[in-house]
Order: structure tokens, then sequence, then C-alpha cells
């Protein structure tokens, strides 16, 4: 899309008051909120906070001028103002320069007023804009760090298979190499040196060293390997 229709599409799409709004504040919970963001948000409550104030006084001021003309009403005797007193017709004269102040400054409330939608408006698409450029970049971001993240489980399973493997044939071998140990220099010999060695592990290593039912795991295995044999034997006979 062209930049200049672009900008036109933006225009025409309605956007809520965004300061007004808990879910946009929602987007900045991880990451808090940029300073340029802030700047916005700040002008933008300026704006909030400043026809609030321009509706207050406007509702007084309609009130004063109610007040006003109420009291001119009461300080006339029929519509002859020659048969009001002298201080009726100072009030009412008074009265009546207060209501054109109070009709100046509703007029000049007013008018602010009208012109304050706009530049709401301006501000709170030029906040939208941040907005979307924050998100965009920390979606940008956060796409990366997920592929990294991704990328790096994929290698600690691969990693993970192969460290599983190289312990269960470190396993393996340990078995191996003890039950070769007793076939070769025997159990009294082995219980002299089990005893000894056990003095140069920790707990953890002399686990890892001579593991729990090894003897009896040998002693099974080479069981095995005699039956295994004797029915080669006999086959070949």
């Amino acid at each position: 899309m062209k930049e200049k229709n672009y900008d036109e599409a933006i225009k025409q799409c309605k956007i809520p008051t965004l300061v007004l709004d808990q879910k946009w504040h929602r987007l900045f919970a991880i990451s808090g909120k940029p300073e340029d963001v802030k700047t916005i948000e700040k002008e933008e409550k300026e704006i909030l906070l400043r026809q609030a104030h321009l509706s207050t006084e406007l509702k007084n001021l309609k009130k004063i001028k109610a007040d006003l003309m109420k009291s001119i009403v009461d300080n006339m005797e029929g519509k002859d103002e020659d048969k009001a007193t002298e201080a009726q017709r100072t009030k009412i004269e008074q009265d009546k320069r207060l209501i054109d102040e109070t009709n100046e400054k509703i007029e000049a409330d007013e008018d602010m007023l009208m012109e304050i939608p706009k530049e709401l408006q301006t501000v709170n698409r030029t906040l939208m804009l941040a907005t979307m450029n924050f998100c965009y970049n920390k979606l940008r971001t956060n796409s990366h760090e997920i592929s990294e993240i991704s990328d790096w489980i994929t290698n600690f399973r691969v990693e993970l298979k192969k460290n599983i493997i190289k312990k269960q044939n470190r396993e393996i071998n340990n078995r191996e190499i003890y039950s070769y140990m007793h076939d070769i220099f025997g159990p009294e010999v082995m219980d002299l040196f089990d005893v000894k060695n056990e003095e140069s592990f920790s707990e953890e290593e002399a686990v890892v060293a001579k593991p729990e039912g090894m003897v009896k795991a040998a002693a099974d295995e080479k069981e095995a390997n005699k039956d295994r044999q004797q029915n080669f034997d006999v086959k070949n006979d």
C-alpha cells in the first residue's frame, strides 16, 4: 500500500481513547512504556483533564447565568422598570452586566470544547502510531528470541540423547570391567580392593564405580553366556 493511501486509511479508522482503555495499558505490562509513548500519553491526559475542567466550568457558568436571570426577574416589579426601587435597578444592571460577562465566558469555553475533539483525535492517533511501532518491534524481538530458544531446545535434545547413550555405555562398561575383574582375580581379591578403593571415592562416585547389583548382573550375564554357548555346541553337534 502506498504511503499516502496508508495514511488516508489510518485516518478513516475509529480508534478508542487509548489512555482510557485498560487493555492498551496491558500492552506494556511486561516491558513498560517507552519514553515516546509516555510523553504522548501525558499530553493526551492533559487534554482530557482540560476537557473535563471546561465541561465543569461551562456547567457552573450556565447555572450562574440562570441564577442571575432569576435575580433580575425577582427584582423587577411587573414590566414597568420605573416602579422598581433604585437598589433594585442597580442590582438588575449589575446582573445584566454579569450575564454579559458570563455569556462571553460560556461562548469562549464552548469554542474551546469544540476544538478539543479534533485535538484529542490528532494526539490519540499519534499515540496509536507510537504504540504500533513499539508492539511490532516487540513482536519481532519475541519472534527472534522464540527462534533462538527453539534452536537451543533442539540442540539440547540432541545433546541429551548423546549423553544418555554415553551414560548407558559407561554403565555397561563399568559392569563389564567389574565382571571381568571378578572372573580374573576372584572374589577374595576383589573384596580387598573394594574396601581399599571405597575410601578413594565419594558416595556418588562409589555408586558409579560399583553400581548396586553389579556383581549379580555380571554373574547373570556370565550364566547367560554359558547357556548360549551350550546351545551353540548342541546345534553344531
